[in-house]
């Protein structure tokens, strides 16, 4: 899915070179993409609290017709969390736009107990998949 997701943003844009990435966050078979509003975000992080998921990163870099595409796994573990903890985080707002309602990189890290993988693709952009494409297609 995020492969696919990726592939499409790629192709919907003109340029010389076009990079694309799409990141969605799994939980056993469940799928948390954006959530739409506060209830939605609440809900996916006491879902995700004391708990471990897996973050998936579709990237593509296309030239013309040529593409080249990747996907990135990254596994995140959540503290246990109070209901109290979750409420402050989603006040903040910076869920808003992110898979899985949290941002590592900025609050959100609070609620991380820690990760196996590539940090920089829970954030939203796979640089180690990112540097292997473009020394494939440069």
């Amino acid at each position: 899915m995020v492969l696919e997701n990726a592939r499409r943003k790629a192709r919907a844009v003109d340029g010389e070179l076009v990079l694309a990435c799409d990141t969605e966050v799994i939980v056993e078979t469940a799928v948390f993409g954006k959530p739409p509003t506060v209830e939605a975000a609440r809900a996916m992080l006491t879902e995700l609290a004391g708990r471990a998921h897996e973050v998936l990163g579709g990237i593509v870099l296309r030239r013309g017709a040529e593409e080249w595409e990747a996907v990135a796994s990254t596994k995140v573990r959540f503290r246990t969390l109070e209901v109290s903890e979750i409420d402050a985080y989603v006040a903040t707002g910076e869920w808003q736009g992110r898979a899985g309602g949290y941002a590592i990189q900025g609050k959100g890290a609070a609620l991380v107990d820690g990760i196996e993988g590539d940090f920089w693709n829970v954030v939203g952009l796979p640089v180690p998949e990112l540097v292997r494409l473009l020394k494939t297609a440069c």
